[in-house]
């Protein structure tokens, strides 16, 4: 079985999803690995370190689809370039399906199996299948480096002859993979953090970091499914508001991550809650690529409102493309590996299973996911 990396060509995306790595993991559960020219240079890979380990470099990209039996991508994969490919062939990547019904259709008219790493199941022998967390890890802190850098203030308290410089204080607006690892890098970084989040659950994790969790009073509880926050009432949402407003007016730093599957991001900072914020505040909205978190936020931008710069940063995960990229490659390996006959080392997939009916968009011709059926 052959696995073809293509060259990602999104504008600031670094990241690959075969590493050489991951390359020699997959050789061993009996899948060759290949890679498009350049595919890994951004990620600090270059060609020389995949032949070094009997990677397969395609000069030309086209070919690499067309001699494809799976192609694995980071980000979602043109129409154009999977009309390359195999009949049957499978296809796997943040293939963001929610986001463009003609790309899925062109996965369908292509008849190839793609799978999309946003629809793994959230169930324990899929842990280390979960693209989706393995990169908001990574977003979680390089949000907090991003914070440090654009900040003009130090993040740790100092006391020095000349006196004393007090702590930044950080608040992280949900509590879920890429928040959890903002708490910890801004508290290792030596700030002051509270966070929000919607979830009573998300209680312990917080604290356990060492930051304060902010409560909002109300009955209505937050648990969606998959682990995922559910959207809120609007009466939920007014003393969220209130209290948020409340907690900004001593914040120089927040870092919003709150995303609901399929839909667009809940819109949490109004614009004229930044007011609330002192000039020279920064806000980081993770999730800019699906609305924003913020009302001003602007995809790959800074927008800077009254003194308070917001900046739209969803590709974070490329910042520090060669941990994403590593994390990412043991994500294909560990979806595809079960998919590979331990005796004969081909391709041999139950279809009944939870996790390839979970992730499957299209399949002979068709789009076959119960949520995409419809739209």
């Amino acid at each position: 079985m052959l696995l073809f990396a293509p060259k990602e060509t999104q504008p600031g995306e670094n990241r690959v999803a075969i590493t050489p790595d991951s390359a020699k993991r997959l050789a061993a559960v009996g899948i060759d690995a290949a890679i498009e020219v350049g595919a890994g240079l951004n990620a600090d890979y270059p060609d020389k370190f995949y032949e070094d380990v009997g990677v397969r470099i395609f000069a030309d990209g086209a070919e690499g689809w067309a001699a494809a039996d799976a192609v694995a991508c980071v980000r979602p994969a043109a129409a154009a370039d999977v009309a390359h490919m195999k009949a049957g062939a499978l296809l796997i990547g943040l293939l963001e399906p929610h986001g463009d019904k003609a790309r899925v259709g062109g996965y369908a008219e292509a008849n190839v199996a793609a799978f999309s790493f946003e629809f793994v199941p959230r169930i324990s022998r899929a842990q280390g299948m979960d693209a989706l967390s393995s990169q908001a890890n990574l977003a979680g802190y390089a949000s907090v480096i991003l914070a440090a850098e654009r900040f003009s203030r130090a993040f740790p308290m100092m006391v020095t002859a000349a006196g004393t410089v007090s702590p930044a204080r950080v608040l992280i607006l949900g509590a879920g993979v890429a928040g959890l690892q903002a708490i910890a890098t801004a508290r290792r970084l030596g700030a002051v953090v509270s966070a929000m989040d919607v979830r009573d659950a998300a209680r312990e994790q917080v604290e356990s970091l060492g930051a304060a969790f902010v409560t909002v009073e109300a009955e209505e509880k937050g648990e969606g499914t998959g682990g995922y926050a559910k959207e809120m009432s609007d009466d939920y949402k007014r003393r969220q508001a209130a209290k948020l407003r409340e907690t900004l007016s001593r914040t120089d730093i927040c870092i919003t991550t709150a995303q609901i599957p399929g839909r667009p991001a809940p819109v949490l900072l109004p614009s004229d809650m930044l007011s609330a914020m002192k000039p020279g505040s920064i806000v980081i909205d993770l999730a800019a690529s699906s609305g924003g978190n913020c009302e001003v936020s602007k995809n790959g931008e800074t927008v800077d409102v009254g003194g308070v710069n917001v900046i739209g940063a969803s590709d974070l995960p490329s910042a520090v493309a060669q941990d994403a990229s590593n994390l990412y490659g043991r994500n294909v390996l560990n979806f595809l590996s079960p998919l590979i006959d331990a005796d004969s080392k081909a391709l041999k997939i139950d279809w009944e299973d939870e996790i390839v009916t979970g992730a499957l968009l299209t399949r002979d011709g068709a789009i076959v996911h119960p949520s995409l059926k419809g739209e």
